[in-house]
């Protein structure tokens, strides 16, 4: 998010920036994540506003067959080096200090020095409000025994023995990816247990697509979920809509989800993650013993030469929206539910813009992390009324229009033809009154 703000505030402005990164280089969280990580959304939709992320190609291999390539960890890395190197150095108005930490009023700390420097600020920009944490940046939340085999999916890769059974602790997006490697490795599903404290309502991937082949796919699934969200009598009248209407998938038919965590799967994927029989659902593992799993619920049977694997890190930890502009501090939050890095662009760019406070935090309204599924309703609401309020804001529209981490612009070849005319003007039709019944049904809940 920082990075991304960074370009933005380059590209729209001529301030000069100053990124102080706990880190040797830029990447945040990704300089933590394993081996094995790929983005969950295209990589057209992922980085920097000015510069492309892969070769816009579209994947004939694997889970994701059929759709756009999705940037493993490692490139995502390399990207945003050569983004730093090549691209905000070069300009002069930009600074680089890594491996330090930010002291209050101006003063940078050496983390590997210990040295202090002063610079000269007009505006702070916390790029780490949000806490984004991956397994391996933290112990586990729960008690583990001596001679227990627990680790972070980081360790998956340097495994030397197979284990008699594999047990993965979390069911969000870290633990959907380290069952669906190890399917990929030859393991048998009879041989995963799956400890998944709450069922999830998942996105297909699909509907998340760039460029005018997937137009209609993609704004149809937008228009749908307004529909949708507009006609709904009940919670459950939504979500049954939700997923007739493919907006939203569940591993297990017959378990309504309680979870909501932006997590995307394809198809073929959930086909995978649907071989896994032993999900364990009895809430929290409270601790690993050498022979006893205790959960929230009850207790499970384990063995030594079982292999544990910690998925439970919150990545995207659900925080209280504070103001994105007050006075000089700037605070970068999503904008767009689960879409960090276009609202910290977009920050960026309403901050070079505009001078008004009310109004660049009227356009910068904030959508907390959702948790639950009832916080589909809440982050689609605000989601709505934000793309609602860009609309017809005049400095808005060449903005959006252009800009490379917006998801849900408009792309056709030539013309429209009347099947994504007909799919724009059902959006049109139901976007005030998804934001109105959103809001009622918000409202009603107890």
């Amino acid at each position: 998010m920082g990075m991304a703000f960074t370009d933005a505030i380059l590209a729209e402005s001529d301030a000069t920036v100053a990124v102080v990164d706990r880190y040797g280089r830029p990447g945040g969280h990704w300089n933590h994540a394993y081996p094995f990580v790929r983005l969950h959304q295209p990589s057209a939709f992922y980085g920097v506003n000015s510069r492309a992320l892969g070769s816009d190609r579209v994947d004939t291999v694997g889970g994701n067959a059929g759709l756009y390539e999705l940037a493993s960890g490692a490139e995502v890395l390399a990207y945003f080096d050569q983004v730093l190197n090549r691209q905000f150095l070069p300009t002069g108005r930009f600074r680089y200090l890594p491996m330090s930490e930010y002291a209050e009023g101006g003063v940078v700390v050496s983390l590997t020095s210990g040295a202090r420097q002063q610079i000269r600020t007009r505006k702070i920009v916390d790029a780490t409000y949000l806490h984004t944490y991956v397994p391996s940046m933290r112990p586990p939340a729960y008690t583990v025994a001596d001679g227990v085999r627990c680790l972070p999916p980081n360790a998956l890769p340097t495994i030397d023995r197979p284990a008699s059974g594999y047990v993965v602790i979390g069911a969000g997006k870290t633990g959907i990816d380290a069952c669906l490697w190890l399917l990929s490795m030859g393991v048998d599903p009879d041989r995963i247990r799956w400890i998944m404290p709450r069922d999830s309502w998942l996105l297909d991937r699909a509907t998340i697509q760039p460029g005018p082949d997937f137009f209609n796919a993609t704004a149809g699934a937008f228009a749908s979920q307004l529909e949708a969200s507009a006609l709904a009598t009940s919670i459950d009248d939504l979500f049954e809509r939700l997923e007739v209407s493919g907006q939203l998938l569940r591993i297990d038919p017959d378990v309504r989800p309680t979870m909501y965590r932006c997590a995307t799967v394809t198809i073929a994927e959930l086909e995978q993650l649907r071989r896994i029989k032993g999900i364990v659902r009895m809430g929290r593992v409270r601790s690993l013993g050498v022979d006893t799993i205790t959960l929230d619920g009850g207790t499970v049977g384990t063995s030594a030469d079982v292999l544990h694997v910690d998925c439970t890190a919150d990545g995207l930890e659900r925080r209280s929206a504070v103001p994105v502009f007050e006075g000089d501090r700037i605070t970068l939050q999503s904008l767009r539910t689960c879409q960090q890095v276009f609202s910290a662009a977009m920050i960026g760019y309403v901050e070079a813009t505009y001078t008004d406070e009310l109004k660049k935090n009227k356009l910068c309204t904030v959508i907390p992390h959702p948790d639950t599924d009832i916080d589909w309703l809440r982050t689609t609401h605000v989601n709505t009324r934000n793309i609602l309020r860009w609309s017809i804001d005049p400095g808005m529209t060449p903005w959006l229009a252009n800009a490379r981490l917006n998801s849900i612009k408009v792309a056709v070849d030539g013309a429209p033809t009347p099947e994504q005319t007909a799919i724009a003007g059902k959006a049109i039709q139901h976007m005030t009154g998804a934001i109105a019944n959103l809001r009622r049904l918000i409202d009603d809940i107890p």
